[in-house]
């Protein structure tokens, strides 16, 4: 497949995410009749291409962060925990917020016990729902730079982004507030200092990416052991039970 033929082929699968946002959390395209799913992928393709022309992506060399998988996901615990928690999320996406408001107290217990690791998938393909500052993006590459820098205090920093989470259609919380709010969770000053020379914007792009091309269709996605968690996202509870499930079973 050629470049041209790549290109189109990513934004129609950013397309069809954003009918997916306009329809409800993480539900199926299924749209009858072919002409109404021709018109809303041309209109939003639009913007789209929009996006993708005004530089989106970053357009720096590709720096891989320290211990990242070769999927795009950040690690966090043991690396050998036998059993994995795989999270995608977007910090623009309300029911990202709802999930971690529900679930990242036991999560956070769950790597401390030292039989789940967590892999992290930062995503930015709501940087279109941020009037043009790339907030996803932003902040996305504020927790990766810190998952390279100060690994330790990558939980902290992803509770305070949520605490503190912006409407979508907003312009979401600015530099100088990420900033801030990293150095409340504990994130060391030189480590802050570098969210501005914008790193990691590039692997967070090619990350994105290969979620879309992996199947995943709109956050939260969440997987245990490659299977998706199909239970309640947004009441604590069942993800723990379904991970310490899995826990016992190896």
């Amino acid at each position: 497949m050629g470049k041209q033929a790549r290109d189109r082929s990513r934004e129609l699968r950013k397309a069809q995410l954003a009918i997916a946002e306009q329809r409800g959390k993480r539900r199926p395209l299924r749209i009858a009749g072919a002409v109404i799913i021709a018109g809303l992928l041309i209109a939003i393709g639009v913007t789209v291409v929009n996006a993708v022309g005004s530089g989106s992506g970053g357009s720096g060399a590709l720096v891989v962060p320290k211990g990242a998988t070769d999927n795009g996901a950040l690690v966090l615990g043991k690396a050998d925990a036998p059993v994995k928690l795989e999270v995608y999320l977007d910090y623009m996406c309300p029911y990202c917020g709802r999930f971690e408001q529900a679930n990242s107290g036991e999560i956070d217990k769950l790597i401390a016990g030292g039989r789940t690791r967590v892999e992290l998938h930062p995503l930015s393909f709501l940087d279109r729902m941020s009037r043009g500052t790339r907030y996803s993006t932003r902040s996305a590459n504020a927790v990766v730079t810190v998952a390279d820098r100060a690994p330790e205090k990558v939980t902290a920093l992803n509770a305070a982004l949520f605490a503190a989470q912006p409407e979508e259609n907003t312009e979401g919380l600015s530099d100088a507030r990420i900033a801030e709010l990293a150095q409340q969770a504990g994130v060391p000053q030189e480590v802050v200092d570098v969210f501005d020379d914008r790193i990691f914007e590039p692997w967070i792009a090619r990350s994105t990416d290969a979620a879309f091309e992996s199947g995943i269709t709109g956050t939260p996605t969440v997987k245990i052991n490659g299977e998706v968690f199909k239970g309640d996202l947004y009441t604590a509870g069942p993800l723990t039970q379904a991970v310490t499930a899995a826990a016992g079973q190896q």
